[in-house]
């Protein structure tokens, strides 16, 4: 038994269940069995085992990661108690060699080990023959060559776009024309043949066609007769297997061995379609959880390919404003927008949509990448969302970290300038720290007010309360006169009312609540407090 690769495993068994926490020995390693440790039995584990950790959560884990380390298992996996614990056990399963999984905390230990177990089962048979007489279901290179045997023709399989995903070997005493020759080098069907093919209504034909159709030779266009079948689930076309005749006859039942083809082919496909979203999710579930610093850094690195030890750094949008279009559709045209613009500046981007906001990780960033460069590619980002969607976004740099372990740190940045644009003022469109340093700090003691009551000024408490209740502005004339430095006509005008009015607002909130805004301290707070949305 080769065992399920850990890769696999995690995304077979998704994000619902668990959560990849460490892999110091890679997402290739195979895992074999699965066991149950009860916390009443000694620590004890076998090769390439899951340990399902039950009963023993946080640090108490830590003697059956170590005798897992010690015994070469694949895998542990544990519930967590709190986010604190994490980074205890990940450094214990680094030093042990074996990856280690948290499991969630509605999960039943039950429901894993058996999904687990049956996942486990499946690997038995890797080449996915099904046991003896079963059907051949190996890679799409393979079944190529199994086609071509059975057929005695020359073989190959392309997808809905005519771009070729295998082929048969050929030998010298094939004879093969024009169009197989141009396919397999270019990857794809050359345009003027395709053409011809679409001309003679061969892919209208294979549309509408559960069996195999016969296109005619064409000796003056170089193209050698040929049989052709589409390859199903269902109503959803997957692709086309193409038989070229060689240097002699098509077999009688070369049909019938497409058609069997085309339906072993239809799983495979399914099967890799399957596959590279589950990779996907997997990549997206690492991304967030590196983002949060719930996940170490060294997971991404190993399913990525990733240098841990590269500069690396965080850009946030957000949307500066809704104009009431539908959240979820913009959110995804922007996301669309965000993904192609960054790829085309930095070909490892990782995107990360979480709530109204968009991520990107740039990894790998060369040495002594300008800020400017970071700024410029934000930027076109920005205008391409503005021009081309009509949304308006905020743009946050993150400072350009060591390594992926400080990713966190930046992401953190970013939300805290993202935080401050947010609050209004007068900002840019794209911002890293040094550009709203003063906006950042000011936000981030408005919301320290904001959640901790008891730290405000009774008497602006006391002021705001009046308004409301008398509908009067007595806390906006305050701080729009501490906002202009004392100067009466200046905050008047702001106000748009006579500068006398603006005076006996002020004495009045003075005489309500007992302010002395002639002292420093109370000018200060009161223009924080005031702040302070309703």
């Amino acid at each position: 038994m080769t065992g399920l690769p850990l890769r696999q495993l995690l995304m077979s068994l998704g994000e619902p269940l668990v959560e990849l926490q460490a892999a110091p020995a890679g997402l290739d390693v195979p895992v074999q069995h699965v066991s149950i440790l009860d916390p009443e039995d000694p620590p004890v584990a076998a090769p390439g085992e899951l340990v399902l950790a039950i009963g023993a959560r946080g640090r108490a884990a830590l003697p059956a990661l170590r005798a897992a380390g010690r015994a070469r298992a694949a895998a542990v996996a544990v519930k967590l108690d709190g986010p604190g614990q994490a980074d205890a056990l990940r450094e214990a399963a680094t030093e042990a060699g074996v990856a280690l999984l948290s499991v969630r905390r509605e999960t039943r230990w039950e429901h894993l080990d058996s999904l687990a177990r049956t996942l486990l089962s499946g690997a038995e048979d890797p080449d996915g023959t099904g046991g003896p007489g079963g059907p051949a279901t190996g890679d799409l290179f393979s079944l190529a060559q199994t086609v071509a045997v059975l057929t005695g023709g020359i073989v190959s399989i392309e997808d809905t776009s005519s771009r070729v995903l295998a082929y048969s070997r050929t030998s010298e005493t094939d004879e093969v024309d024009d169009l197989r020759r141009l396919s397999i080098l270019g990857r794809q069907g050359p345009e003027p043949y395709l053409a011809k093919l679409r001309e003679w209504g061969v892919f209208s034909h294979l549309r509408g066609s559960e069996g195999a159709i016969e296109i005619a030779a064409h000796p003056e266009l170089g193209i050698r007769r040929r049989l052709a079948i589409a390859i199903r689930s269902g109503a959803q076309p997957l692709g086309t297997i193409w038989v070229q005749e060689g240097s002699g006859p098509l077999a009688g039942t070369a049909e019938q061995a497409l058609v069997g083809a085309a339906r072993v082919a239809a799983g495979q496909l399914v099967r890799r379609r399957r596959e590279l979203s589950a990779d996907a999710r997997l990549t997206q579930t690492l991304l967030t959880g590196l983002l949060e610093g719930s996940t170490g850094p060294q997971s991404l690195a190993t399913h990525l390919g990733l240098d841990l030890r590269r500069p690396a750094t965080v850009l946030a949008y957000a949307p500066a404003a809704t104009d009431g279009r539908d959240a979820e559709l913009s959110r995804d045209e922007v996301t669309g927008l965000i993904s192609v613009h960054t790829a085309a500046r930095h070909r490892g981007a990782l995107l990360a949509p979480v709530d109204s906001r968009v991520y990107v990780l740039l990894p790998e960033l060369p040495p002594g990448l300008p800020p400017a460069t970071l700024r410029d590619w934000t930027q076109e980002t920005v205008d391409a969302a503005r021009d081309h969607l009509s949304i308006p976004l905020r743009a946050a740099i993150g400072p350009t970290v060591p390594g992926l372990a400080d990713v966190p740190a930046s992401r953190a940045q970013a939300d805290r300038i993202l935080d401050a644009m947010g609050r209004g003022g007068v900002v840019p469109e794209v911002a890293a720290l040094q550009d709203v340093q003063a906006e950042v700090l000011v936000s981030e003691v408005l919301a320290l007010l904001q959640d901790r009551p008891e730290l405000r000024d009774p008497r602006l408490t006391a002021l705001t309360g009046y308004d409301a209740r008398h509908r009067t502005r007595l806390a906006e004339s305050v701080l729009a006169y501490l906002d202009a430095l004392g100067e009466v006509r200046t905050a008047a005008d702001a106000l748009h009312i006579h500068p006398n009015t603006l005076r006996y607002r002020v004495r009045r909130a003075e005489q309500l609540t007992g302010l002395d805004l002639t002292q420093p301290q109370q000018r200060l707070l009161a223009m924080l407090q005031l702040r302070l949305p309703d």
